[in-house]
């Protein structure tokens, strides 16, 4: 548990530059492949240097700021245009200065659609809309996507083949179809599961789980309660493993303690929106706001993260707070349902 500044969540940066990298390469000429490479990398990492939006004083600064304007798509050439003044001193005598932007806006153009294709949300429409798009194909970390895409630029690179990065996109493609209809497999059964315990969804989600597209977090709302719970869903069977239950948080009528207008509760709602209104208390820290979106443990109430409020000191921000421990049972827990397995 931590009270620093808050570590933001967003698609690894390696897999970033490997996607940047191919699409760059797909468009390069042989001789071009390898400074294709470079460039699209360098750019398909640019749009994460958000994260230096922070301030000491406020932890959700970065939170609000993570994923906003840099990657819009509409940033999308403005940000390819940094990444080709930023390289273009380095290359000048390799490369003219359209084909550096070329490659730079390749790279620069999915960096946001990535990120966008995980549950943590992203700003993809901005200024148009402020809503985070979120669409849950893909774990934030996932080894095999990003394995395939590695390999396929390396082919193109060593052997100046720029055909070869269109394999690594074809493959990415067809795995991040693989996670919509995983999705649709695991909404079927949870509706099932759901209208067995005579419950009417108000609102439901369903997030891949670290490295993998077999088994998956739900997490939906009934009469102002949150239900969790976790399913594999394998080549031809399937397995639900039932988790717990918390009360919704809204923090204009459960946090009466707090003066309206202060900075703490200000904090809380900002949290809220943040959460989309997936907002819980935890359950072993009665002062600390929780996402239930995400957890250590694919059917655990645990948030991964959350804000304290010292009721006390209502003028002074909220603590951000991690909770990142993995015990050997959690792990073990985590990889039986993986596996298909009974778990306890």
């Amino acid at each position: 548990m931590s009270g620093r500044l808050p570590k933001v969540e967003s698609m690894d940066p390696l897999t970033q530059g490997a996607l940047g990298a191919a699409l760059a390469q797909s468009a390069s000429r042989p001789r071009e492949t390898r400074l294709a490479t470079l460039i699209g990398a360098a750019a398909g990492m640019l749009a994460d240097a958000d994260v230096l939006i922070r301030s000491s004083s406020d932890p959700l600064l970065t939170l609000e700021y993570h994923r906003h304007f840099t990657h819009s798509l509409f940033f999308v050439p403005v940000g390819a245009l940094v990444a080709t003044l930023l390289l273009w001193p380095f290359l000048r005598s390799q490369l003219p200065f359209g084909r550096i932007y070329l490659f730079a806006l390749l790279g620069y153009s999915l960096s946001g659609v990535l990120d966008a294709c995980t549950s943590y949300g992203t700003h993809l429409l901005w200024p148009l809309s402020d809503d985070r798009v979120a669409w849950n194909l893909i774990a934030i970390v996932d080894p095999l996507f990003t394995l395939a895409l590695l390999a396929a630029i390396a082919i193109a690179m060593i052997k100046r083949m720029p055909h070869a990065a269109w394999v690594g996109l074809a493959f990415a493609c067809a795995y991040l179809l693989l996670g919509w209809i995983q999705i649709q497999r695991t909404e079927a059964l949870i509706r099932d599961l759901a209208a067995e315990r005579g419950h009417e969804i108000e609102r439901l989600l369903i997030k891949p789980t670290m490295a993998n597209q077999v088994l998956r977090r739900t997490i939906y709302e009934a009469d102002g309660t949150f239900h969790v719970d976790a399913v594999r869903a394998g080549l031809s069977s399937y397995r639900t493993y039932r988790g717990g239950s918390t009360p919704r948080v809204v923090p204009e009528r459960d946090l009466e303690a707090l003066p309206r207008g202060s900075i703490a509760y200000l904090d809380s709602v900002r949290f809220d929106r943040f959460s989309d209104g997936f907002t819980q208390w935890h359950p072993q820290l009665p002062d600390v706001l929780g996402d239930v979106r995400y957890s250590m443990s694919p059917t655990g109430l645990i948030p991964l993260w959350g804000v304290e409020i010292d009721r006390d000191r209502p003028d002074a921000h909220v603590r951000y707070l991690f909770f990142r421990e993995l015990s050997k049972k959690q792990r073990k827990h985590f990889v039986d349902m993986l596996l298909g397995r009974d778990s306890e």
